[in-house]
Order: structure tokens, then C-alpha cells, then sequence
């Protein structure tokens, strides 16, 4: 039940790019509010869509890599990733990353689980999760110039228990945990019978 009444909608009025960078560009756009006359200028990045893969091994256990993150400048315990490539679709790109970054494979068509806006205050872009079954490590690496991964296999259970603990902390991989959850108590359920 709603407490309130839902916000109208704001006008797009228009936008200038502000920055480019190989990653992702940053535009000032107008925006007006249907009650208010001034419309006021607010800062949106524009980074291409990105997706996740959740990769689950014939033994249960989920893919998980360790790498240097920037941001945070420290080490960041994920699941594997990457940026899509124009016109590509996510299942396309989850394969590919997770073969790229860890030489996982998996012998069916990537599953999606949905996608989340990463942070739809400022940002444009989308993050695809995608599941991957039955992945097995039987592919060369080819990471990219600045990457490196510490790769390992861990059960299930215990990335959610290293997720609540606050081991994890990256906000797509715990919303990707979020989504693979009923699939997961699918996946138990069919085992036990």
C-alpha cells in the first residue's frame, strides 16, 4: 500500500557532452519538472551496458575471482565480468568474459537471470546477470593488459555465507546472488531427488 502519491515524470530537455573517455561519457542534461518553470541541469555518465555471469560447476560450486579494483584501490572478491560490445547481446558477452577471464566454459546457451541499473541517479547503462551451468575450466586465458584474477571455485553456500559476512561488497555481484538464489533452490531441490 502506498503511502504517498508517485512523482510525476520530469521533461528531457536536452543534453551536451561534458567528457569523453574510453570507458564511459559524461553529458549535463536539462531536465524540467512538469509544476516548477526552471528546468535545472544535472549530471548523467553514460558507460555501455555491462554483464555478470554467475558460472555453476557440475559440483556446485561458483566461479569467483580476486582482482585490483581502482575505486575501492584493494582487492574486490566478484564473480566474472565485462562491458558488452556494441550490438552484442549479454549472453554473448558472459560467455566470452568468462572464458576470457577464467577459462571456464559451459556446454549450454548462458541463462539470463535479469539486469539491475548500477546506480540509476547518474547513471544510463544496464548490468545483465547471466547464469552459466555445468562450466568447466577447459579454455586458454586471454586477459585484457590491465587485468589479472586470482580464479578459484567455491560452494554455493559459501559465497552467500561470504556475502553476508561483508566479504563480498561489490553491488552487482550481490545482486546477481540476489537473483540466482531461486534458481539455486531449484537446482538443490532436483539434486536431493
Amino acid at each position: 500500500m502506498s503511502l504517498s502519491q508517485p512523482p510525476p515524470r520530469w521533461k528531457k530537455l536536452g543534453s551536451r557532452p561534458l567528457l569523453t573517455t574510453r570507458i564511459f561519457d559524461v553529458a549535463s542534461v536539462d531536465f524540467q519538472h512538469p509544476n516548477r518553470p526552471e528546468p535545472r541541469d544535472f549530471f548523467l555518465i553514460n558507460p555501455p551496458d555491462w554483464v555478470n555471469v554467475l558460472a555453476l560447476t557440475p559440483q556446485h560450486e561458483l566461479v569467483l575471482v580476486r582482482q585490483f579494483r581502482f575505486g575501492t584501490n584493494d582487492l574486490s572478491l566478484e564473480i566474472p565480468g565485462g562491458v558488452m560490445d556494441p550490438g552484442e547481446d549479454p549472453a554473448t558477452t558472459g560467455a566470452r568474459e568468462l572464458q576470457e577471464e577464467t577459462g571456464f566454459v559451459g556446454p549450454l546457451a548462458p541463462q539470463p537471470l535479469g539486469f539491475v541499473h548500477p546506480n540509476p541517479a547518474m547513471q544510463t547503462n544496464r548490468c545483465h546477470l547471466v547464469l552459466i551451468e555445468n562450466a568447466t575450466r577447459s579454455a586458454a586465458l586471454k586477459w585484457d593488459r590491465d587485468e589479472e584474477f586470482e580464479i578459484f571455485t567455491l560452494p554455493v553456500e559459501e559465497v552467500y555465507a561470504r556475502a553476508y559476512q561483508g566479504e563480498i561488497t561489490h553491488a552487482m555481484v550481490l545482486n546477481a546472488l540476489l537473483l540466482f538464489r531461486p534458481h539455486w533452490e531449484r537446482i538443490r531441490r532436483a539434486a536431493r531427488a
